[in-house]
C-alpha cells in the first residue's frame, strides 16, 4: 500500500498535541507495511534528527524548514488574495513539487493532518483522499476573535470565515473528513452541512504514562501540562495562577503549582515569580512530573476536541479540575474520576477539595487511570481507523 502522509510538524518525537496524534497515525501505517511518503514541516535545529529517524523508516520524507516569525509576514499576502493568512504561511513549493511527484501514479491513501495541509493534496489524485481535521482550525480563530481586541477582533474574524471556506472545499473534495469527538461532528455538520464526518479519538499511550508510585508525591501540588507557547495553554494557566492561585496558597501556605512544557513565553517564565509556582521549560518526559502531584489541571478557556493533558494526567493516576472547555471532547466520563469546574471560584475549590482529602484524589485517580486504560487505548483507534480505510477500499 503506497501511502502520502502529510502533517504540518514533524511527527517526532510524540511530545506535543498533533505529534502525539501524527506520530501514532504514521507508526500504525508503517507497521502494516505500508510504504509511506512523508511531507511536513521541520521548525527546530532537533528536528534534523527526527527526520534523520523518520527516513530510515518511511519511503521518502521532505521536510522543508519553516520559520514562523518569518512566515507569519510572508502569511500577509492572503489580504491581497483574498485567501485565508493560515494558506500562504504554509505554502511549500518543495513540499508542492514533491507531493506532485509522488502522485504521478496515485497512491492508494492520501492521509492529510491538519486543514492547512490540504492544499498539497488537493491538485492530485489518489485512490481515497481522507481528511484528518481533528477540530476545524477555523473555530479556533472564532474563539479568538471573541476574546480578543478591536483589532484582534477584526484579524481573527476574517480568518475564521475564509478558513472555513477552504474546510468545506476541502471535506467536500476528499473522500473522508474525520474529527475527533462527538462535539467537533455537531459543529462540523452545522458549518459544513452535507458532510458527515467520522469520529476518530485520540488515544493514549497507557504504558508509558504509568505512575511509578507515590513516593514522589505532594498532597498539595497541582501539575499544568503542555507545549508553553501555545496560545490556550498560555492563557489557560496564566488565568489560572491570577485568578485561583491565591485563594489556594492562603488555604495550603505549602501549595506548590508545576508547570511542565517547553517553549515558555516571557509570560508563562514570569510565573515563576510567584511563590510556590515552577516553570520547567522542555523535559526529557513528563510521567515523573505527574508522580510529584497530587492533582492535575486543565483550566483551558480556548479548547475544543480531546485534550491530551487530560487523558495523560488521567492515565498517571491523578485527579483532573477540568473546564467544560477542555473535558468536552472526552463524552461521558464516569463519576468520580473528573472534576468538572466554570470560573476561578468553582476551580479554587475543586483542587482545593483535593488537596485538603489526599485519600479522596488518590481513589479518583485510580477510577481515572482504569477508565482510560478501559477506553483510551491506541489499539482501539487503530481499529476503527482501520474499518474505515476499508469502507474507503483502501485495505
Amino acid at each position: 500500500m503506497k501511502v502520502v502522509y502529510l502533517c504540518q510538524r514533524v511527527p517526532y518525537p510524540p511530545d506535543r498535541g498533533d505529534r502525539i496524534t501524527t506520530w501514532h497515525f504514521l507508526q500504525h501505517l508503517l507497521s502494516r507495511g505500508a510504504e509511506v511518503h512523508l511531507g511536513c514541516f521541520a521548525e527546530e535545529d532537533r528536528d534534523a534528527e527526527a527526520v534523520a529517524f523518520l527516513s530510515s523508516r518511511c519511503a521518502k520524507v521532505v521536510a522543508p524548514r519553516l520559520d514562523r516569525r518569518w512566515r507569519r509576514l510572508t502569511s500577509l499576502r492572503g489580504l491581497l488574495t483574498g485567501e485565508a493568512l493560515t494558506l500562504p504561511f504554509f505554502r511549500s513549493r518543495e513540499l508542492t513539487r514533491a507531493v506532485a511527484d509522488w502522485c504521478r501514479t496515485p497512491p492508494d491513501l492520501i492521509h492529510v493532518y491538519s486543514s492547512s495541509m490540504a492544499q498539497f493534496a488537493l491538485p492530485v489524485r489518489a485512490r481515497a483522499k481522507l481528511m484528518q481535521f481533528a477540530e476545524l482550525d477555523s473555530d479556533k480563530w472564532a474563539q479568538y476573535a471573541a476574546t480578543s481586541g478591536p483589532l484582534g477582533r477584526w484579524i481573527y474574524a476574517r480568518e475564521a470565515r475564509r478558513l472555513l471556506a477552504f474546510e468545506d472545499h476541502v471535506a467536500r473534495n476528499f473522500d473522508a473528513s474525520v474529527v475527533v469527538s462527538e462535539v467537533e461532528r455537531e459543529l462540523f455538520q452545522q458549518r459544513i452541512p452535507g458532510v458527515l464526518p467520522w469520529v476518530l479519538p485520540n488515544g493514549v499511550d497507557v504504558e508509558h504514562f504509568t505512575s511509578q508510585g507515590d513516593g514522589a508525591r505532594h498532597p498539595h501540588t497541582c501539575v499544568f501540562t503542555g507545549v508553553m507557547d501555545y496560545e490556550p495553554n498560555v492563557d489557560g494557566v496564566c488565568w489560572f495562577v491570577a485568578s485561583c492561585w491565591a485563594t489556594l496558597r492562603q488555604q495550603f501556605p505549602d501549595a506548590r503549582l508545576l508547570v511542565v512544557g517547553s517553549r515558555p513565553t516571557p509570560r508563562v517564565q514570569a510565573l515563576a515569580a510567584v511563590p510556590g509556582v515552577t516553570v520547567t521549560g522542555r523535559v526529557p518526559t513528563t510521567p515523573p512530573w505527574f508522580d510529584r502531584a497530587a492533582v492535575a489541571i486543565a483550566p483551558l478557556r480556548l479548547a475544543r476536541g480531546v485534550q491530551n493533558k487530560v487523558l495523560e494526567a488521567m492515565s498517571m493516576g491523578l485527579p483532573v479540575v477540568s473546564s467544560p472547555q477542555a473535558a468536552q471532547g472526552l463524552g461521558a466520563v464516569p463519576p468520580g474520576t473528573l472534576t468538572l469546574a466554570d470560573g476561578a471560584e468553582a476551580t479554587a475549590a475543586g483542587v482545593a477539595a483535593l488537596f485538603a482529602a489526599p485519600e479522596l484524589a488518590r481513589s479518583m485517580g485510580v477510577a481515572a487511570a482504569a477508565w482510560v486504560r478501559e477506553t483510551w487505548r491506541w489499539e482501539r483507534m487503530f481499529a476503527n481507523y482501520d474499518r474505515g480505510l476499508e469502507r474507503l477500499g483502501v485495505r
